[in-house]
């Protein structure tokens, strides 16, 4: 995924009121009820039918490093899709997301104004139209570029205008170098 899915999702997960299964055993079993059966699991985790079929059966217990990673991203992805749904709403309609980054941020503006790029470490809430912006261009496959530019847009708004109250003349807001970035619900 990108650094602004990843962390988009990571707070989507932090909504979650069970924890998904640890072991590989009810992983893989969460899997087959969830797609229905061991070959769609085995064609998407590009393994053998029968190796889910052993792993369902705790014949095997302890995948390989990279099987891990993709076996806990799939049960993720599809773990708990009502509650997933609810915070993505609520978020977009009237809580809004916190971002907590330390990027390099600049601006262009007009001649005589201190618009270089700076290192700024900002933990800001951002209004619920643009949550419900990011998770949208998150759901249609945006790349992280994309996403890059709706968190620009938004901190341009919030924090270089503070909501139209200063710095009306902004052009265009450079959100670049993402050290740390932590979105909140």
């Amino acid at each position: 995924m990108s650094l602004i899915g990843d962390g988009l999702e990571k707070a989507v997960q932090k909504a979650f009121t069970r924890p998904a299964p640890k072991s590989a055993g009810p992983q893989m079993r969460y899997l087959v009820k969830q797609l229905g059966g061991t070959k769609a699991v085995a064609q998407m985790l590009r393994v053998s039918q029968r190796t889910v079929e052993r792993y369902v059966k705790d014949q095997i217990k302890k995948p390989r490093p990279d099987l891990a990673a993709r076996i806990e991203r799939e049960v993720k992805k599809r773990w708990q899709p009502q509650i997933r749904a609810k915070a993505k709403a609520k978020a977009a309609s009237t809580g809004g997301i916190i971002i907590d980054t330390r990027a390099r941020m600049g601006y262009t503006a007009p001649i005589g104004s201190t618009d270089q790029d700076r290192i700024r470490h900002l933990t800001i809430a951002l209004p619920p139209i643009y949550a419900a912006r990011l998770f949208d261009a998150q759901e249609q496959g945006a790349s992280d570029a994309r996403l890059q530019e709706i968190a620009a847009e938004a901190l341009k708004e919030v924090y270089f205008q503070d909501g139209g109250r200063r710095a009306g003349s902004l052009d265009e807001v450079r959100f670049t170098d993402i050290e740390h970035l932590e979105f909140d619900l």
